[in-house]
């Protein structure tokens, strides 16, 4: 007999669990899904219904747990799935990122993710809510016996790529309370949203590999990210950013591939988020 895939494990546990089984487990911070393929994900964020559970209260934005149910159909089972709605009304202004972007700034830093082939952010996608159009991202449970201020200076291949992958992003606010230690060892981030500004803006926790040479791999990535600027990637950062921040994303590419090492950090501006974690 055929190994289920883990879209079809996932469908059979979630169909199993009342309504109220279903909110009190994504309170309790689990993913009622279960395993789900990518692929699947995208689909169920994408198209399922969208339905509040509660808030997030210690988001600086408007931040929601949500359960989004796609129903079954043609012999295949529905599914339901723990996600973060973010919705662009409930955006705090900022001083330094334009209004009601930061919900296009995480989608588009999951698009760059994808590209690079690391998938170092849950499944992200835009659209509809009960409260207008936003950010869905697929929940994901996290180990809690992983201390992520003891691993930060750590010499960890997972949070080197996110380090990259913030260099190209630009990303101003890589706390270590965004990244999301998992029970099968892989590390995410997560609050992506002050990406992608024009003006140099990188602070980070993860400063251990600063001014070190990227590796042939790494080379490679940022290579394919920037072809893929050109074509793909472009396509769907257009729908996203200014042309002035695609632009300006190139231009970080350019500048790593030329000197193939790590950024240093800017001497003249803050680097380090506050608060870091």
């Amino acid at each position: 007999m055929a190994e289920p895939r883990a879209d079809e494990n996932a469908q059979s546990g979630a169909v199993r669990l009342t309504r109220e089984e279903m909110e009190a487990a994504a309170l309790d911070g689990r993913q009622v899904a279960g395993a789900l393929d990518r692929a699947t994900a995208l689909r169920v964020l994408r198209n399922g219904e969208l339905t509040l559970v509660g808030r997030l209260l210690s988001a600086s934005n408007a931040t929601f747990f949500a359960l989004v149910e796609e129903p079954g159909q043609a012999g295949r089972p529905g599914i339901a799935a723990s996600c973060v709605y973010k919705p662009i009304r409930g955006e705090r202004p900022l001083t330094d990122f334009p209004d009601g972007t930061l919900a296009c700034r995480e989608v588009a830093a999951h698009a760059v993710s994808e590209a690079s082939g690391w998938s170092l952010i849950p499944p992200t996608v835009m659209r509809d809510g009960p409260f207008g159009r936003g950010m869905a991202q697929l929940w994901m449970e996290v180990d809690e016996s992983v201390e992520v201020t003891e691993i930060v200076g750590d010499d960890v291949p997972a949070l080197r790529r996110i380090a990259l992958l913030d260099a190209v992003l630009n990303n101003a606010d890589r706390k270590g309370g965004h990244l999301l230690p998992l029970p099968d060892g892989r590390i995410l981030g997560v609050d992506n949203g002050l990406c992608f500004a024009v003006e140099p803006k990188l602070r980070t926790v993860l400063w251990r590999w600063r001014g070190q040479p990227l590796d042939d791999d790494e080379v490679a990535v940022l290579a394919r990210l920037r072809e893929g600027l050109g074509s793909d990637l472009g396509e769907q950062l257009r729908e996203l950013l200014e042309p002035a921040e695609i632009r300006a994303t190139v231009r970080r590419l350019d500048a790593l591939l030329a000197q193939r090492r790590f950024p240093l950090p800017d001497p003249n501006r803050p680097v380090v988020p506050w608060p870091p974690f």
